[in-house]
């Protein structure tokens, strides 16, 4: 399998980044794991890899420089472990996945990707019972 991060697997519906983002909503999913919050949506009407979205805060970073940064080391680090995450049914995994950095300084890309292994292993472990909850509705 290819390792690449193309643009059909970058999450850039406003739509769907508004779903993803909406306070209080049933339909979202979250969980924490240093130095990522995650966020993602079951969608069976979804496209068939899971689209991603990597997200740095302007006010602890102010420099751009520094954000991007940061996003791109995140970004690296799925890329070479997403494989894990796709090896799974469409059912089985999210659909719309956003992955927002919290740590209040620049972390070594080592850090991020084990973080990031350890979310993706994460993902795959998700209880049954919301998948099946998930493709119902």
């Amino acid at each position: 399998m290819k390792q690449t991060f193309g643009k059909n697997e970058r999450l850039c519906s406003h739509r769907v980044i508004g779903r993803l983002f909406k306070r209080g909503s049933s339909e979202v999913h979250t969980f924490y794991l240093f130095p990522f919050r995650v966020l993602y949506i079951y969608d069976p009407q979804a496209p068939p890899l899971p689209q991603v979205l990597f997200s740095v805060s302007k006010k602890q970073f102010k420099k751009a420089v520094d954000r991007n940064l940061i996003r791109r080391r995140c970004k690296e680090s799925y890329r070479l472990n997403k494989e894990s995450l796709l090896t799974f049914s469409t059912e089985s995994r999210p659909s719309y996945i956003a992955f927002l950095y919290l740590a209040k300084e620049i972390t070594s890309y080592d850090v991020i990707e084990t973080a990031m292994k350890q979310t993706l292993k994460r993902l795959e472990k998700l209880p049954p019972a919301i998948q099946k909850n998930q493709s119902n509705s």
